[in-house]
């Protein structure tokens, strides 16, 4: 089995059709975005929860729930987290949980698949106009790719 790559992983795991659904949407806010609507969408892309944040915080809280749990009322209870666990740590290496066809499916995207829509929008602002006239292209290319 091939441990397909970070930017592969979680489409990999995903079925087509949501795939190409959050694709197209990202596809059609850069297409209908207008100048001065740029900036404003740029600042939610800066505070949108990836899929892996959302996993981390789903893991991190049932985990609790279960040592707590665990500690309170059974200790049967502390199966939950060594679950959550195991699941946690086949997301890592595979890219898949049960979380994660559930998170989709409410369009909780990828980092790379954020950075596609940032880029692009910096792209249509105009930010890496300035690499063709430039004679230091990847000094350039690093300040146009900075964080606003």
């Amino acid at each position: 089995m091939a441990i397909p790559t970070t930017r592969e992983r979680v489409p990999a795991h995903t079925a087509e059709s949501v795939n190409r659904r959050i694709e197209r949407q990202a596809e059609e806010r850069v297409a209908t975005a207008a100048p001065s609507d740029i900036d404003n969408r740029l600042k939610q892309l800066d505070v949108e929860w990836d899929i892996e944040r959302a996993i981390e915080m789903n893991a991190s809280a049932l985990a609790f729930i279960g040592v707590a749990l665990g500690y309170f009322v059974s200790p049967y209870w502390l199966a939950l987290p060594a679950l959550v666990t195991a699941f946690l740590f086949q997301h890592a290496v595979q890219g898949w949980c049960p979380p994660v066809p559930v998170l989709r499916r409410f369009g909780f995207r990828t980092v790379y698949e954020i950075d596609r829509e940032r880029y692009a929008l910096k792209a249509l602002r105009g930010d890496f106009a300035s690499l063709s006239m430039s004679a230091d292209k990847a000094e350039a290319a690093w300040l146009a790719a900075r964080p606003d």
